[in-house]
């Protein structure tokens, strides 16, 4: 399995889920499928089918998280360049085309929220800010067309 690259965040935040899917969502999965045994004829029984679903997909999950934590190697904040974009790193972003400001963080594929404004640094806008400094612009093809920002402040967390 090749190496993922992740942040400090990133891999603490799959560490959790990993624990938290072993010590407590197996227990409750436990008691479910105990529950559902009680009811008898396991032929028909739907709270047995979902408990045992939901232990498939608890395990699988166990599975993937810990395939992901073995492979991973956390980057080191200190090794990376404070005034360029990498992995890590909180951009701040003028859009040229419409004078709005956006602030993004660059993460692993695994780490990448939309929501949270987490981009992946393999997705189009982050290799396009990878490695640029303050005050460049640059200009970022996407599926829609022609992206252009001017990074406004880079900073880590």
């Amino acid at each position: 399995m090749p190496l993922i690259h992740m942040t400090r965040e990133g891999y603490k935040k799959l560490e959790d889920e990993l624990n938290h899917r072993i010590k407590i969502k197996r227990k409750e999965i436990a008691k479910d499928l105990e529950t559902a045994r009680a009811f008898g004829d396991l032929r028909e029984n739907a709270e047995y089918d979902a408990a045992k679903e939901a232990q498939s997909m608890n395990e699988l999950r166990i599975s993937e998280l810990s395939q992901k934590l073995s492979s991973a190697v956390v980057i080191d904040e200190q090794s990376i360049p404070k005034d360029q974009v990498f992995l890590g790193a909180k951009v701040k972003l003028l859009d040229l085309n419409n004078n709005e400001e956006l602030e993004y963080t660059l993460v692993s594929e695994n780490e990448s929220d939309f929501l949270e404004n987490k981009i992946s640094a393999t997705s189009p806008i982050g290799k396009g800010l990878l490695g640029h400094k303050e005050n460049e612009e640059v200009e970022i093809q996407v599926p829609a067309g022609i992206l252009k920002y001017k990074i406004l402040n880079i900073t880590r967390e």
